[in-house]
């Protein structure tokens, strides 16, 4: 039986800004990432996000970024693994507390923007992170780029890791996700962006966007909540796969 995990990146409003759609999201997805706090969010909005998340039933992840908040956390920043260690340690931290006051339990870490890319590459910055979700508690599970080091050193460390492929961006020949700034980056369609999802959970291939073909594994779905059209565009995927025959769910801990 196919099953996959729909997530998506929660709680990125700050003070009076605000970003997203998170509680209609919420409908649709089965689990979220919270940003918290370096790159987006705050307290009171980590806390409100965790509630909602509760509420809904999604599986509820950390999503620690660069120390960023004027760039989004999207701009690569020269930090040494002891300082990634450091910051992915303390914003795990934070949003578990709140967790735990709200009576849920963390369940993923998957990290955001430009630290999720540079340890995507780099093996040295990937053992950082994974050293932190290690060290915190070993029994959460890493979500990482499918194919990349991140995903490699957390299975080397033996956290259990997620192959995580996203729908609404395109991919180069050697695995990574196309960079923003390049045209093409972004699929704006609906449903070519729901094609490559269906491609991608039952084929175990997805098209790069130079033409090729590439193996890929697809434990959860990334959705971009932030987008004009991110609620429908959860609500047509999630449909579509339903109607595939395809299981959605949260990836379930082995310690559970």
């Amino acid at each position: 039986m196919l099953k996959v995990d729909l997530n998506c990146d929660l709680g990125e409003s700050f003070g009076v800004y605000r970003l997203g759609r998170d509680e209609e999201i919420l409908a649709h997805v089965t689990s979220v990432n919270i940003a918290c706090g370096f790159h987006a969010g705050d307290p009171s909005v980590m806390r409100k996000t965790v509630r909602e998340a509760l509420k809904a039933g999604a599986a509820i992840g950390a999503h620690p970024g660069l120390p960023d908040i004027a760039g989004f956390g999207r701009r690569n920043m020269d930090v040494s693994p002891t300082e990634a260690c450091d910051m992915v340690t303390y914003q795990i931290g934070a949003l578990d507390a709140f967790i735990r006051q709200e009576g849920g339990t963390l369940h993923h870490v998957k990290p955001h923007g430009a630290l999720y890319n540079m340890a995507s590459a780099q093996r040295p910055l990937a053992d950082a992170i994974v050293k932190a979700v290690q060290q915190f508690d070993r029994n959460l599970i890493l979500y990482g780029l499918a194919g990349s080091e991140l995903i490699r050193a957390g299975k080397a460390a033996g956290l259990q890791t997620a192959a995580e492929v996203f729908a609404d961006r395109t991919y180069q020949d050697d695995g990574t996700l196309t960079p923003r700034r390049m045209p093409g980056a972004v699929i704006s369609d609906l449903g070519q962006a729901v094609d490559q999802v269906l491609r991608m959970v039952r084929e175990g291939k997805v098209m790069t966007l130079s033409g090729g073909s590439l193996p890929i594994q697809a434990d959860t779905v990334c959705i971009h909540g932030d987008g004009d059209f991110a609620v429908s565009f959860a609500s047509e995927l999630r449909t579509r796969l339903q109607h595939e025959g395809i299981t959605i769910e949260p990836i379930r801990r082995k310690d559970h």
